[in-house]
């Protein structure tokens, strides 16, 4: 499992390539992909189905042996963005001995000392030209080589580094590309590299190529560590392992009388207004749509509603050994120790005492260790998926998470044995 989960990490660089693996294995693991723009026809009991939007988000669905007006859904909800820089258009920055630099912004809110000094690379889509100006083509894009570096000022120059320095994010965090060689690559270079890349498998003339999403990545493959290699260490954590974590348990459950959802939302780490993020009302519509093409009604959906549950799977802060002043002196989850019920008065997470209580009880009937997690009262926290989609989408639900350290690093560190904890409980919960 653990071995899976790095696969999965270092050919996951950024949302569209975890999407499109997902999708992979959902289609060798049966499951058929739908176009949400045709009719869906009669769905059955037993039936597999999922569906992408953007690109960059994709639910899955085991239909239940009762309709859904009955046994309700059964959903895990993660996300598969991640804090990183995007690539901005007309990115190119020449500067003195031919050397180019790329302009970046921040996505989200990584902790942007962390990516410095360290070999990276680029991911993302690529829009060319179809058949159809209204249907462009979309291809993606994983260099799976180091290729640039955002490089610290020596401390010769800022001898105040190590007292804590504030970074500019137009400045200070644009990463170097390389030393143009001859004058056909001056305001070439990127493009250079995305069309060799694109045409390893494609044929694509740059004047093909009409825009693209394309982020920074790290470089270095996700790994584990410690005495007993008891650690897992990687970007992109939070919040990958957690939709690995429900893509293994749905892929595992047996058919249950409820039906089976994963739901893997885009655009958290940015406040999920998007239509692929999870405010967007396209999940509801097509849990709606289900339920029609089970032959039911408005009222049978409202009542599906009523009967589900969510498992809103997102990591949570591990107790750091070197700041333990920054944690709630009676609830601070540690590495290895299972997975975390996140609660919040301001209600910022979906989890309440019924919702705790059920997800508590999945633990114990799949032999899982169970932690709860509430912020330092004078710490601020962040918010997630659950409290998002319940604002549109009813739902009892629980905000949960494996415990990790330095979140949104450009590396993050868990536990393997947490890992392992979530997928039996999800498992568990799939088969109720």
């Amino acid at each position: 499992m653990t071995n899976r989960l790095l696969s999965f990490l270092d050919a996951s660089p950024v949302n569209f390539l975890a999407v499109k693996n997902i999708a992979d294995e959902l289609s060798a693991n049966g499951f058929r992909h739908i176009d949400p723009r045709q009719p869906l026809g009669e769905v059955k009991a037993g039936d597999k189905l999922f569906v992408t939007k953007n690109d960059s988000s994709i639910y899955a669905f085991r239909i239940g042996n009762k309709p859904m007006a009955d046994a309700g859904f059964h959903m895990v909800c993660a996300h598969c963005d991640s804090p990183t820089f995007r690539i901005k258009p007309n990115a190119e920055m020449a500067c003195e001995g031919g050397m180019v630099k790329l302009n970046t912004e921040v996505y989200g809110g990584p902790i942007m000392s962390t990516w410095f000094d360290r070999p990276l690379t680029i991911a993302g889509r690529v829009v060319v030209r179809g058949e159809s100006v209204m249907e462009p083509v979309t291809l993606l894009l994983h260099v799976k080589r180091p290729l640039l570096q955002i490089s610290n000022l020596a401390i010769h120059f800022n001898r105040q580094v190590n007292d804590g320095v504030k970074l500019s994010r137009q400045k200070d965090v644009l990463p170097i590309l390389g030393i143009i060689n001859d004058e056909l690559e001056c305001g070439n270079m990127l493009m250079n590299i995305i069309l060799e890349e694109l045409n390893r498998t494609h044929s694509v003339k740059s004047d093909d190529i009409l825009d693209f999403d394309l982020y920074l990545a790290d470089a270095t493959p996700a790994c584990t560590f410690g005495a007993h290699d008891e650690f897992l260490s990687s970007g992109r954590l939070d919040d990958l392992s957690m939709c690995h974590a429900g893509l293994e348990a749905l892929l595992a459950a047996d058919a249950s009388d409820a039906t089976q959802v994963l739901a893997i939302f885009d655009n958290e780490e940015t406040g999920s207004q998007t239509k692929q993020g999870a405010a967007s009302p396209f999940l509801a519509n097509m849990l709606r749509r289900l339920v029609f093409a089970q032959g039911g009604t408005e009222e049978a959906f409202m009542q599906s509603v009523e009967r589900a549950f969510m498992i809103s799977a997102d990591n949570a802060h591990a107790w750091h050994p070197n700041y333990s002043e920054k944690y709630d002196p009676t609830n601070h989850p540690v590495l290895g120790g299972g997975p975390v019920i996140k609660f919040n008065a301001a209600q910022k997470y979906a989890s309440d005492a019924v919702s705790a209580a059920v997800f508590a009880a999945l633990c114990e009937k799949a032999g899982v260790p169970c932690q709860r997690f509430v912020n330092h009262s004078d710490v601020a926290g962040g918010s997630t998926l659950g409290n998002i989609l319940a604002s549109s989408l009813p739902l009892r639900g629980v905000d949960m998470g494996n415990a990790i350290l330095a979140m949104h690093s450009c590396r993050e560190t868990g536990s393997v044995a947490d890992q392992a904890y979530s997928v039996k409980v999800f498992t568990e919960f799939y088969n109720q």
